[in-house]
């Protein structure tokens, strides 16, 4: 089917060729063609720098250094939230949706979605004490859930003078903050505690959206991370490589063997090699407290989530984004701080692919 590309000048035209002019005329007076859009996503602003530098790249090699180009190599992604980004998934110009919290297989199943994993990282701990700088300062699990509980309320706490023999604490106010928008981070970061602490579990439990006992929610990525480098003696969950990018000083964290694990690509990466991967779950795996030494116990996935209903088109345009981020997106996902999706994951994904694109007609 023919697709509509931008205006050209009466020069160019000639150097098409006066046939190429005809038969481009024909085409656009045809009633058969149909209007070039844009591939659209929405969700999780975790992942929001490296779907818009694979959605540069994307364009970059579909236009192949030509003078032509197409909205159907262009991608509309906006950042709202994995939540935002799932809810809608039912609009119908929506293409895809972007989660860091997976959807039970049960809701795939029901709602005719595929979904699968298009890059992983971890969430860290972002403490703004002035005179400690990044991965000195130790949190355990259990701590971190009762700094959220409201039932530590100071960095001179005992239990965190425990933790942190060697470093001068301020007697201050612990200002604690989180996301208060719908997020995948928030997921991540509700499941770990809700794993190292029956308390939070009982309370607050694990979700994208959850009624925090305390402390004073910002919405998305962006929002929290500016209020955590402005508040002194603040406590937040953000993506790794937001983190790194800005310069914010982050805590080391106690994994399930005890160890106090700084947050990092190798150390995240250490958790996730114990995932099994299974396409028939839609890839659906739990990314928190993960075994391993020297395995960081906050990992987090990014997926990405599309109705079977939208039409063979539409979807295959989505999987040609995601094939050539797999193919040649490695190298920026890393420079970004992401783990990029390993050569035999994605193989398996392509191969799920082709599974649920024979189901169109079913």
């Amino acid at each position: 089917m023919l697709r509509l590309f931008k205006f050209c000048t009466f020069t160019e035209w000639r150097k098409a060729g006066r046939l190429a002019g005809v038969m481009a005329l024909v085409s656009l007076t045809s009633a058969s063609v149909v209007q070039a859009e844009p591939i659209r996503g929405a969700g999780s602003t975790f992942a929001a720098p490296i779907i818009n530098q694979w959605s540069r790249d994307y364009e970059a090699v579909r236009t192949d250094g030509g003078d032509f180009t197409s909205p159907d190599w262009r991608v509309d992604y906006e950042p709202v939230g994995s939540l935002a980004g799932i809810m809608r998934l039912d609009q119908p110009e929506m293409d895809f949706a972007a989660t860091d919290a997976p959807l039970p297989p049960e809701d795939l199943g029901k709602r005719r979605l595929a979904q699968f994993p298009i890059v992983m990282g971890g969430i860290v701990v972002v403490a703004n004490l002035g005179n400690v700088g990044s991965s000195q300062l130790r949190l355990s699990g259990p701590v971190l859930a009762d700094i959220y509980l409201g039932k530590i309320t100071k960095w001179s706490d005992p239990a965190l003078k425990t933790l942190n023999p060697d470093l001068a604490l301020p007697d201050a106010a612990i200002e604690v903050l989180f996301r208060q928008d719908g997020s995948g981070s928030t997921f991540t970061f509700t499941s770990f505690l809700s794993k190292v602490s029956p308390e939070w579990k009982e309370r607050v439990g694990a979700n994208t959206l959850v009624n925090w006992p305390q402390g004073r929610g910002e919405r998305g990525t962006g929002g929290l991370a500016a209020v955590a480098a402005a508040t002194r003696n603040s406590i937040a969950y953000l993506e790794y490589g937001q983190v790194v990018r800005l310069g914010l000083p982050y805590a080391s964290l106690q994994n399930q063997s005890g160890a106090f694990v700084k947050p990092e690509p190798k150390s995240f990466q250490a958790g996730l090699s114990a995932v099994a991967w299974d396409a028939a779950r839609g890839f659906s795996a739990d990314t928190t407290n993960l075994p391993g030494a020297d395995a960081y116990p906050m990992a987090a996935v990014t997926y990405a989530v599309l109705s079977l209903n939208r039409g063979e088109e539409r979807i295959k345009r989505v999987i040609d984004l995601f094939r050539l981020a797999f193919a040649q997106g490695a190298d920026k996902a890393t420079a970004l701080g992401y783990i990029p999706v390993s050569r035999e994951l994605a193989n398996r994904i392509e191969a799920y692919w082709s599974n649920s694109l024979r189901s169109f007609s079913n």
